[in-house]
């Protein structure tokens, strides 16, 4: 791990803005990271994931906002070894072959690994003697993530890590990332694979229209859906009933089987024990995390429509 202050002071970002003319990418984004959390941003295309991504690499500048990294601005943090990027966007230098290229990288940082070890571990030392120019994406994705890791850094920034990777080669990827934050390190993601977020992640930043609309462990988030049902036996309950219990949206019949849509569960399932104490065969289902992301980014979207023609 790479000496110093670094896992000392988390990442925080704090009001932070950046605009491109006219579009707002990032709107007052306030976040803390702790040392050793991995950390997953989720959100639709033009959320203001890859922007955040960037400036807290410090390859862009926000417009207003501080970001502090280990207790240094980004750029000082990467310069001190403490921060290794992999992006979605550029290809690997041309004239390098891959091992040589991954060895260049860490020629960079004061404490590097071994260049066999990371290429090892990230399923690079395959293709090693391979020019970088005759890449696949898969490949090319494994290139990046060696040489974002081969500096040893504090933290990780990942933007779509596994874009154009197969399903052995994701397994493997994430299988090398539970190894690396074991080891302490700071990871932060962003990904459009929702389930990748849900089983590796601690912690869920949802952003929307550049705002953090939702930020917590999964099981929080998916929490938040409001299409959380429950599932039982009750033969001959009247519908009337199940509808009118505390708690309860909806509520439908399958024969024995009634499917009650719960706007709070909990309450819901309590009612109905009351009421109906010969109920059996009980489940009960939360939202899932695409059901979260699509009720909260489609609640986000309309509070913008709304404030737009507020102003009008």
């Amino acid at each position: 791990m790479a000496t110093g202050a670094g896992p000392d002071g988390g990442i925080v970002l704090s009001h932070l803005s950046k605009s491109y003319g006219a579009v707002h990418a990032v709107r007052s984004l306030d976040l803390a990271i702790a040392p050793g959390e991995t950390v997953a941003l989720l959100g639709p295309n033009g959320a203001g994931k890859t922007t955040t991504i960037d400036m807290m690499l410090g390859l862009t500048r926000p417009d207003q906002g501080i970001i502090s990294v280990f207790g240094l601005p980004p750029a000082k943090a990467v310069q001190a070894g403490w921060v290794g990027g992999m992006l979605q966007t550029g290809s690997p230098l041309d004239h390098l072959r891959v091992r040589e290229l991954v060895a260049l990288t860490a020629s960079y940082y004061p404490a590097p690994l071994g260049v066999g070890d990371v290429l090892r571990l990230t399923g690079a030392d395959a293709f090693a003697g391979q020019w970088t120019t005759k890449l696949s994406g898969g490949q090319a994705q494994r290139v990046r993530f060696a040489a974002a890791l081969v500096g040893d850094p504090d933290l990780l920034l990942l933007d779509e890590p596994t874009a154009g990777i197969d399903v052995q080669g994701r397994r493997d990827f994430w299988q090398s990332m539970r190894d690396i934050a074991g080891q302490g390190k700071t990871v932060v993601f962003a990904t459009h694979y929702l389930e990748e977020a849900d089983a590796y992640a601690d912690r869920i930043v949802l952003i929307a229209k550049g705002e953090v609309v939702a930020d917590g462990p999964a099981t929080e988030i998916k929490a938040r859906a409001a299409s959380r049902t429950i599932r039982a036996t009750l033969p001959d309950a009247d519908a009337a009933a199940l509808r009118a219990l505390p708690g309860v949206r909806a509520a439908d019949r399958h024969g024995d089987a009634i499917i009650l849509s719960c706007s709070d569960a909990d309450t819901a399932l309590r009612a109905l024990l009351g009421a109906f104490p010969g109920i059996r065969d009980i489940e009960v289902r939360g939202g899932s995390l695409e059901e979260a992301f699509m009720e909260l980014t489609a609640e986000k979207s309309d509070a913008a429509v709304d404030s737009m023609e507020a102003t009008r």
